[in-house]
């Protein structure tokens, strides 16, 4: 039997000192070996700990979070950290500076951080500790710079919508934040496929990664409403804890948002998504498996490959974690292979040749 997985809480809170050992501490396989007060004193814990994972407030006086989290990258860049996140537009804006910075995954604390409430955020705590403990490479850190003006400005403003040449429907959960920005942000703005985007990410946090894509990206980047065309050169990032269908439309195709039940545990559900890809799209569809924990959507790329679109999963050696990817392979469902620096060229590849294709048709 394995040692548990040593685990360092630093919060200001009190109340979360407490909670958070407690929460932890019912599953065998996780030993709280300290708890720090900030940034300055869990600096210190961790010489002196020597902690597999870290959590990390990050709203903290003397030391915040952010400052904290730049020192554990640059003297203990082999930890991974867990920032435990405040649900608010400040705290989300924090995380995802957290994550750009090489933050393993975040968890959002209820509104209510009342011991009851904290019951909410257990089980998913739990699994990401242990994923997080058994990642091999360090979590990379991303530039988060916009982009001059010169070259955000088309967008398609003032041009019409164009028909996309392809349905690119990609799912991705824990490490997804970066690798989706590393993705994103190499295709040209005149990308004539159409994204659409299911991000394991609570509600309130999808906006602002929205938003945070489109300020480096060419394409065009938002969060996903009921009704949004499908077209060329935008990329449409499911809601937190809504589902995320597509559908052919006279006058256009477009997504469909829903409050169906979790699938695979999930709301988003990336098999929701990629089974309704296969049935309106079929050939016409590519499906992405990315970097996260679990099987959603390792089954439903099964679909769209029966359904003769084209199934990618990302590769083992550049996933924050394989699970995902890793279910849909050994299914056979995965097409083809593509590490994250060839994910971009390849999907720009297959867009256009389907575009010349279609053309020469």
């Amino acid at each position: 039997m394995s040692d548990p997985v040593r685990v360092l809480v630093v919060d200001d809170s009190a109340l979360m000192r407490k909670l958070i050992p407690q929460i932890l501490e019912r599953d065998g396989s996780i030993h709280v070996v300290g708890t720090a007060m900030d940034g300055t004193f869990g600096l210190k814990k961790i010489e002196e700990l020597n902690p597999q994972v870290i959590t990390l407030d990050l709203e903290m006086p003397r030391m915040d979070g952010i400052e904290t989290l730049r020192e554990i990258t640059k003297r203990h860049h082999r930890i991974p950290v867990i920032v435990v996140s405040a649900h608010t537009t400040q705290g989300a804006s924090a995380t995802f500076k957290a994550l750009s910075l090489g933050a393993f995954d975040f968890v959002a604390k209820p509104k209510d951080a009342a011991s009851a409430h904290m019951e909410n955020i257990a089980t998913e705590l739990i699994t990401k500790i242990k994923a997080a403990a058994s990642t091999k490479l360090p979590v990379p850190k991303v530039d988060i710079t916009p982009l001059p003006a010169l070259r955000r400005a088309p967008k398609g403003q003032g041009k019409p919508h164009a028909a996309p040449s392809r349905v690119i429907a990609i799912g991705i959960s824990t490490g997804g934040p970066n690798a989706l920005q590393y993705v994103l942000s190499q295709l040209p703005g005149d990308f004539p496929g159409s994204l659409i985007v299911v991000q394991h990410m609570p509600e309130g946090f999808t906006d602002l990664f929205a938003r945070r894509l489109d300020e480096c990206c060419a394409i065009e980047v938002k969060e996903a409403q009921s009704g949004d065309l499908l077209v060329a050169g935008r990329a449409l990032i499911c809601p937190g804890n809504r589902h995320m269908k597509v559908r052919r439309m006279p006058l256009g195709n477009i997504v469909v948002l829903s409050d169906e039940e979790r699938v695979n545990g999930h709301r988003p559900s990336v098999d929701i998504l990629f089974r309704s890809v296969a049935q309106e799209f079929g050939r016409e569809a590519i499906a992405v498996i990315m970097t996260g924990m679990g099987e959603d959507g390792a089954d439903a790329l099964g679909a769209v490959k029966a359904a003769g679109g084209l199934t990618i999963a990302q590769s083992e050696d550049s996933c924050v974690v394989y699970g995902m990817p890793k279910a849909a392979i050994e299914r056979g469902h995965a097409t083809r292979v593509v590490p994250l620096d060839m994910m971009a060229n390849t999907l720009q590849a297959q867009s256009v040749a389907e575009r010349a294709r279609v053309v020469k048709a």
